[in-house]
Parts: structure tokens; C-alpha cells; sequence
């Protein structure tokens, strides 16, 4: 996959750039989708929103929310049918929330993840498929997990009130 969204507020602008900057780099096609200008900050709820936009309307399969802890991006996100977002704090849980959960979303935070930390979770992020590297029988299990997981997702939000 070569297309993907970047975006961040005020507090994940400075790891959003290097972040992006590297996908340039390796000839991603990227969207900023904001903050752009780090005097003129969106709120991470304003990105979040526009960004599992992006995924519910199937421009993109997958994106990179930053904020201050990477926590509210993805509560917001996480609060949009079909995107699952994950805040990681790891290269090893930047993996697993593909390998294991089918993350479309990496939630980070600019002020826990330096610039060069991000990069490499986001280069395992984009390269990891899910189950991959995980035993057959685990990926039978997530297989099933997933279509469960995505059932009870439709009742919540299909559910009336």
C-alpha cells in the first residue's frame, strides 16, 4: 500500500512532519489532512473526524493520527463504524494492532514517541498484514474473532435507540 492520510493537532505536529517526510521519501502518496501550520492548530477532534472519514468513505484503508498521547485520536476514531484505530506507544504494539486486531488506524503521541521511534512504527504498521506471522491455529482463532468483533460493531451502531 502506497496511499495513506497523516494528521495531527498542535501536540503531534512535530513527529506528524517527520513521520511524513519519510513517506515522501519512500514514494507514498500522503494526505495531510491537518495541522499543517503549527500557529493555526486543529483540534484532534476535528482531524480524527476528518480522517475516519477518509476510511469509511474508502479513500484510504489506512491513516496515522497523532496527538499528545496518540489516546484521543483514537477515542475519537474508534467512535466511526469500520475504523479501528490504536494508540501504540511501540514498535512491537505498532505489529500487533495489525497482526492481531486489523488496525486501520495508528493513533501516536508527540509527546511520548520521538521523531525516529515513530518512523520505525510506522514502516511495521504499513508492511505488517494481519495474522501474519502468527501460528495457524492463532489465525483461525483471529479469523473468527474478527468476524464476531465486526458483528458486534454493526449491532452498536445499527442498534435502535
Amino acid at each position: 500500500m502506497k496511499k495513506i492520510f497523516i494528521g495531527s493537532d498542535k501536540s503531534g505536529f512535530v513527529l506528524k512532519e517527520a513521520i511524513k517526510g519519510y513517506l515522501i521519501e519512500n514514494d507514498f502518496h500522503v494526505d495531510d489532512i491537518g495541522t499543517v501550520d503549527e500557529n493555526n492548530a486543529l483540534p484532534f477532534f476535528e482531524v480524527a473526524k476528518k480522517g475516519s472519514q477518509l476510511i469509511q468513505n474508502k479513500v484510504f484503508e489506512r491513516g496515522i493520527l497523532i496527538c499528545g498521547t496518540g489516546m484521543g485520536m483514537s477515542m475519537v476514531a474508534n467512535k466511526h463504524e469500520g475504523v479501528y484505530a490504536a494508540a501504540c506507544e511501540s514498535v512491537y504494539a505498532a505489529e500487533k494492532c495489525r497482526a492481531i486486531n486489523d488496525a486501520n488506524v495508528l493513533c501516536m503521541g508527540g509527546w511520548i514517541i520521538a521523531p525516529i521511534m515513530g518512523i520505525e512504527m510506522t514502516k511495521v504498521f504499513l508492511n505488517t498484514a494481519f495474522t501474519q506471522n502468527l501460528e495457524d491455529w492463532r489465525a483461525r482463532n483471529l479469523e473468527k474473532a474478527r468476524i464476531i468483533v465486526r458483528e458486534i460493531e454493526k449491532d452498536s451502531f445499527h442498534r435502535e435507540r
